[in-house]
């Protein structure tokens, strides 16, 4: 397995960071949330005068063997043809990434077709899709290691040219059976707290998912170490998305995370290396069944709640502009001292 070196946050400039907060001219505790996020990203970069540097989005994807039992609204060559839409500039992380200023990067890791044409795409295909879950490991532990290496190679390329943010998102069509699955088995939960409807899964499309799930989740019971889990269940874009967020969390950037596939890509990250989570920020609740759970697994408190289940890494996106004006407030916000405004109360009469 890829070896990887994650310090635990340093918390001895937590108090400077606290204190650096409480100076500006505001109420105590005023900025509410907008204040832990600042004393994060401080905490992470080690400084009380943070920087957010080219910032990208990361859209991994790939197909699932799983897809052939009917547990997606849409057909399989629907990851293919997502992926020429990015391409294009046509779906809807192409326009917040545009509209917040950020380098969005496509990367095949397991797509079914080829993309030689497309010069854009970052070429990391391991295989063409996985297996199918339900009779077999949807990878060899080789192809999850080469997975996980593919992933960090990018994330320390980008680190070098100076980027100090990335967000993560992906598409795969039957991705979110692997993530219920892998956040069943990383989690301890119930299979049935674990499902939900996808792309818009009417009740019996849904109950059977819940079966398939359910055999395949007995198929595999014996299966519990981490990298066998991932192994077993996990698709091609959700390693590689683990192995980015791994060495992303060792180098010192800040890790936006997205919904329920990018949320599950951390339970695997955090269960090779718990310190990963400490340099996440959690970026939406997404409206996929499992996802608030999993926040709650994580004691991840996300910034957004818009009922989003698009995926894509679009609320990496629509959260960024808040990091923003973290680092804003505390690089930028005048102090009472220079300002020359009183930081006492005033007394109450008797």
């Amino acid at each position: 397995m890829p070896d990887f070196h994650i310090q635990p946050l340093n918390h001895e400039l937590a108090t400077a960071l606290q204190l650096e907060i409480d100076s500006k001219t505001k109420p105590l505790g005023a900025l509410g949330d907008l204040e832990a996020l600042a004393r994060q990203i401080g905490l992470i970069q080690q400084t009380l005068t943070p920087q957010l540097r080219q910032p990208h989005v990361l859209v991994f994807a790939a197909d699932h063997g799983i897809a052939t039992e009917g547990v997606s609204k849409y057909p399989q060559e629907v990851t293919y043809q997502m992926v020429l839409n990015f391409l294009n500039g046509g779906a809807a992380i192409n326009v917040f990434c545009r509209q917040q200023g950020m380098e969005l990067k496509v990367v095949d890791a397991g797509v079914k077709g080829s993309f030689a044409d497309f010069p854009a795409v970052v070429n990391q295909k391991i295989a063409e899709g996985t297996r199918n879950f339900l009779h077999e490991p949807a990878m060899s532990l080789a192809q999850c290691e080469q997975a996980l290496a593919a992933g960090a190679k990018l994330a320390r390329e980008l680190a070098a040219t100076g980027c100090n943010v990335l967000g993560f998102g992906e598409m795969g069509i039957a991705n979110t059976s692997a993530a219920a699955l892998l956040m069943h088995r990383f989690t301890g939960l119930p299979l049935p707290d674990c499902l939900g409807r996808g792309t818009g899964l009417d009740d019996e499309q849904l109950t059977h998912k819940a079966t398939i799930l359910t055999a395949a989740a007995q198929q595999h019971a014996a299966v519990t170490a981490p990298l066998e889990v991932l192994a077993t269940f996990g698709g091609f874009e959700i390693v590689q998305m683990a192995g980015a967020m791994l060495a992303a969390a060792e180098l010192g950037l800040v890790l936006l995370i997205d919904g329920f596939i990018a949320t599950a890509a951390l339970l695997a990250a955090a269960a090779l290396h718990p310190a990963v989570r400490e340099y996440c920020v959690f970026c939406h609740q997404s409206e996929e069944t499992g996802h608030r759970r999993m926040l709650t697994y994580l004691a991840a408190r996300p910034l957004l709640n818009l009922n989003l289940r698009l995926g894509e890494g679009t609320g990496c996106a629509l959260a960024y502009p808040l990091l923003v004006s973290a680092v804003s407030f505390l690089n930028e916000m005048a102090s009472f001292e220079s300002a020359g405004v009183s930081q006492s109360e005033v007394p109450v009469p008797a």
